[in-house]
């Protein structure tokens, strides 16, 4: 049975890659494999077109084609969240395509716009939410400028129920946490390697691409948190870690490159990544991701 949602929200974000065919088109059915290993390993929350489904690489109209085709095969089995943003209009276009498609909640990612003000911000979270109907909204902040004012402007509106917190400042998230209603759900938003920190400042759960190559790691470092077993947590975190380095590489340009190029090693290819993302992997990224995945038996020396 699937979790509801708030208990959806405290556990693991698996982000999605998006697949693409020869042709270079979208692929959604070659996610089936890759999402029914995620959701048979225990993965509370998939989400799709978050930017490990390169989000930005989309046209709006693949991304809602996206959310429909992974709604259809997830099918109920855990509540979908879907990646709404870009300019007002897409956004509020593709929140209406999310409901449409059965999504449980959106995760609207902050808009990317250079002119972007706080009160403006707010008008936008607003507008896009109306245009779903009314889904409850996950907000994906990765730039804590915004300010402890701006955040609690965001939380304040009806139907928000958390923050994915991708900013590599926990005081600032524990500064945001105790300005918010304690209803919010905080969630690390900057995968395994930074939950341990998240969580001791009050965050639970977190985002995740290495569910679509290991999800049974993600889980058990979940589990670990949730069980307050840091060093347990850490010695996990430490042995998938090298993974995390290939995607930060080229500022974090190989961020969805190394998920990619993982999945062909394990036999499930969803194609290449699309520029500006870097592909291939260079030789000695490569043999680095070779290394981890027959390190840890994912493949075969």
């Amino acid at each position: 049975m699937a979790l509801d949602l708030d208990s959806a929200l405290t556990g693991i974000s698996g982000i999605l890659v998006t697949p693409y065919g020869e042709n270079g088109d979208i692929a959604p059915g070659l996610l089936a494999p890759i999402i029914d290993r995620a959701v048979a390993a225990g993965i509370h929350l998939p989400v799709v077109n978050g930017n490990t489904g390169e989000f930005y690489a989309l046209t709006t109209e693949e991304a809602c084609t996206m959310v429909t085709e992974v709604a259809a095969m997830i099918d109920g089995r855990a509540p979908l969240l879907a990646g709404v943003g870009r300019g007002l209009r897409d956004a509020c276009r593709l929140a209406r395509a999310s409901a449409d498609a059965g999504a449980a909640a959106l995760m609207i990612h902050q808009p990317p716009d250079p002119f972007v003000s706080p009160r403006g911000t707010v008008d936008y979270v607003k507008a896009v939410s109306d245009a779903s109907g009314g889904l409850p909204v996950m907000l994906y902040l990765r730039n804590d400028a915004i300010g402890t004012k701006g955040i609690k402007a965001l939380c304040d509106l009806p139907g928000v129920k958390g923050v994915k917190w991708a900013t590599p400042n926990p005081l600032k998230l524990a500064e945001a946490k105790a300005a918010c209603d304690p209803s919010i759900v905080w969630v690390g938003g900057l995968a395994e390697t930074w939950a341990p920190t998240f969580y001791a400042v009050g965050a639970r759960g977190f985002t995740s691409g290495l569910i679509n190559v290991w999800p049974e790691r993600s889980i058990a470092i979940h589990t670990a948190l949730e069980n307050g077993d840091y060093p347990e947590a850490n010695r996990l975190i430490d042995e998938m870690k090298a993974f995390e380095d290939i995607r930060a590489e080229e500022l974090n340009g190989t961020n969805v490159t190394g998920v990619k190029a993982a999945l062909q090693a394990l036999g499930l290819d969803c194609g290449p990544t699309r520029p500006p993302s870097a592909w291939p992997l260079t030789e000695a990224q490569q043999a680095m991701l070779k290394t981890f995945l027959t390190d840890n038996n994912l493949i075969q020396g």
